[in-house]
């Protein structure tokens, strides 16, 4: 028994399916997962010793790679003077300025310690802002394990949602309301109908978990007008693409201005830190100035703020996203082709840093062409590229990642290796 193999089984002793996030577990490609060691530049080396170029990223984060020396400096030097305080300190204002600097929308902000937390505080004020109930997400977009948001769709376009997970009572998720992505004529008639209702809209403006699926243009601007004409609160989740997709994150792409936003992965520089934040008005209704409760022990941690402003500093000096632009573009242009000569349908795109791949031959648009694609196709190719060095998300609905670490040696030697996996994959 291999050490990863014999670490899984030792996890699944004392650790709920031997990891501390589902998609870890690989259940949905089978096998065993990599226990990694460590992780430096674009490469990871699990607890065999195997070697791997990684295009998870620690599912995003590490955009200017694994252990990037002045990021380690900085965590360094400030974890000399203590690793937590409860207290406020001057890194937290720093930071705070920086990300409203680059994303103009956010007039005011509070950190947090993970993604989810900066969701289920974006929508509380959302409710507590407009003194309504309702909340619009769709179907697709992941915004964390709140109850609120953990609802999959009914049956037709306008239905209340039903838990999609066991412990969420469905007197609180009937509050969440699941509309198809990217359906213009639904959103609509959502509004006309129940429009006054609507507290907010969360959306992912790329989506990040059904593969990447990007919004539309026509979509994104008919949430903008609709939720200013019923006085709703839009919430761009940037959580995934602050900072991933662009520097002023998607919806600098997008030319859309959200009411609230959510950010985390990128600006804790791999660390454990997120924010959410947005027009004044709307956050000087968080406690202690307003009635919206929201707190946390190990909020603007010292450590995480740290590693957060000099991986901010890093994506801002010249040339950097054009970096992750060419490496992506060239990744998937290589990919297509080799999966065309093979004979395999195939499909990929990219944004900024942030790249899909599908085992169909077109685009996915929502969740349901998603659910289309060749899942069994994906496995092989996981697995085949996996074997060979190369690390994927185990499953076929998570978006895939570059950094600024992975060098055109690593493009060329990934796609010789798609070459040899899509060969054997045509062979059967």
């Amino acid at each position: 028994m291999d050490r990863n193999q014999q670490l899984f089984e030792q996890a699944k002793k004392v650790i709920p399916g031997g990891v501390n996030s589902p998609v870890r577990a690989f259940g949905s490609v089978g096998g065993t997962p990599c226990f990694i060691r460590k992780a430096k530049g674009a490469y990871l080396w699990d607890e065999d010793g195997r070697q791997y170029i990684d295009y998870v990223g620690s599912w995003g984060p590490v955009i200017v790679g694994h252990a990037h020396p002045e990021v380690i400096d900085a965590v360094r030097e400030a974890a000399l003077d203590g690793l937590s305080f409860g207290a406020p300190t001057e890194g937290e204002i720093r930071i705070a300025e920086e990300i409203i600097k680059l994303m103009p929308s956010i007039e005011q902000l509070r950190l947090v310690s993970s993604g989810t937390e900066a969701t289920m505080s974006a929508i509380r004020l959302a409710r507590g802002f407009t003194g309504r109930d309702n909340i619009v997400k769709f179907e697709g977009c992941y915004h964390g394990h709140s109850d609120s948001l953990l609802v999959k769709a009914g049956s037709g376009l306008l239905t209340f949602g039903n838990p999609s997970s066991a412990g969420v009572p469905a007197d609180f998720s009937r509050h969440t309301i699941v509309l198809p992505y990217n359906d213009v004529e639904a959103l609509h008639k959502l509004f006309k109908e129940q429009g006054n209702d609507i507290a907010g809209v969360i959306v992912e403006p790329v989506a990040g978990n059904m593969n990447m699926v990007p919004a539309s243009a026509e979509f994104v601007q008919a949430l903008r007008s609709l939720t200013e004409q019923y006085g709703s609160i839009l919430i761009y989740d940037e959580v995934m693409t602050g900072f991933r997709v662009a520097l002023g994150g998607a919806q600098s792409l997008q030319n859309i201005q959200p009411d609230l936003t959510t950010i985390g992965k990128v600006i804790g520089g791999g660390m454990p830190m997120a924010a959410f934040g947005g027009r004044k008005d709307i956050m000087q209704c968080i406690s202690p100035l307003g009635g919206v409760y929201q707190a946390g022990t190990l909020s603007g941690n010292p450590i995480a703020v740290a590693a957060g402003l000099k991986t901010l500093e890093i994506i801002q000096r010249s040339g950097f996203y054009d970096v992750l632009n060419r490496r992506c573009n060239d990744l998937c242009q290589g990919l297509n082709a080799i999966a065309e000569e093979a004979g395999i349908p195939f499909s990929s795109r990219y944004i900024g840093g942030m790249f899909g791949f599908y085992f169909t031959p077109a685009l996915p648009v929502c969740f349901d062409d998603m659910q289309k694609t060749d899942n069994q196709h994906f496995k092989q190719f996981f697995h085949g590229m996996l074997a060979r060095g190369v690390s994927f998300a185990p499953s076929a609905f998570e978006a895939s990642f570059m950094s600024g670490a992975h060098t055109a040696e690593n493009i060329a030697d990934t796609l010789g290796i798609a070459a040899e996996v899509f060969t054997e994959m045509a062979r059967g």
